[in-house]
């Protein structure tokens, strides 16, 4: 058996799907436009540099979702894959998933983007195992937070999700003959240099030029 990971955003997806949630907001005008698209400028430039304060972000990016009704944040978001994520789930995106799910392969999307947002996407994608940021929940009421919950699954944090998702599947590396893990971005390191199949996709420039020193599969599903 082989282990398949993909990265979500500019990777399977040809976008980002948090930045898309904002704009979907800003059109229902449920935040500001002027500081969400700051703060949205703010942290991407702290992302391409590898700076990017992982709690400070989720802070900012789940805040909204604890104004409104689940109910209300539910029928949302059937409107936001319709209008935005379902256009940039690319043909050769949905193929390389099917291709990995037909030969049997045990798939997760690991993402830094809340599950909220990317749970959804998952299940469009047809993939069953999510690891995402975890919106905190109150347990009476069962509205957000605004929290993040456990540890954030960026840089590093990804193999410490990883590996608790494995071990509660009662697996791990070794489990695999063969283990890939898709990206697009240089902040996926740690978990590239993880399994023994690492492929970048649509790379940014740091991760061109680390995968092909390290003489790792570039391809592009646009």
């Amino acid at each position: 058996m082989n282990l398949a990971l993909f990265d979500l955003d500019h990777t399977l997806l040809a976008g980002d799907s948090d930045f898309e949630w904002a704009q979907f907001l800003i059109s229902k005008g449920v935040v500001d436009r002027e500081i969400q698209e700051a703060k949205n400028v703010a942290f991407y430039e702290q992302y391409k540099a590898g700076t990017l304060d992982i709690q400070e972000f989720l802070a900012f990016q789940l805040m909204p979702l604890t104004r409104h009704p689940r109910a209300e944040l539910d029928a949302w978001h059937r409107e936001y894959m319709e209008r935005h994520i379902r256009p940039i789930m690319s043909i050769k995106a949905r193929t390389l998933v099917l291709e990995h799910l037909a030969a049997g392969d045990l798939c997760a999307i690991v993402t830094a983007t809340n599950s909220f947002v990317t749970g959804p996407i998952a299940r469009e994608f047809g993939i069953p195992h999510l690891i995402g940021a975890i919106p905190a929940v109150d347990v009476a009421s069962g509205a957000f937070s605004g929290k993040p919950t456990g540890t954030p699954s960026f840089q590093a944090g990804k193999i410490v999700r990883v590996e608790q998702w494995l071990e509660s599947l009662g697996l791990w590396w070794g489990a695999f003959d063969n283990s890939y893990f898709y990206s697009d971005s240089h902040n996926d390191l740690p978990l590239m240099q993880k399994v023994k199949t690492p492929i970048a996709v649509d790379p940014d420039d740091t991760l061109r030029r680390h995968a092909e020193t390290a003489g790792w599969p570039v391809i592009s599903l646009r």
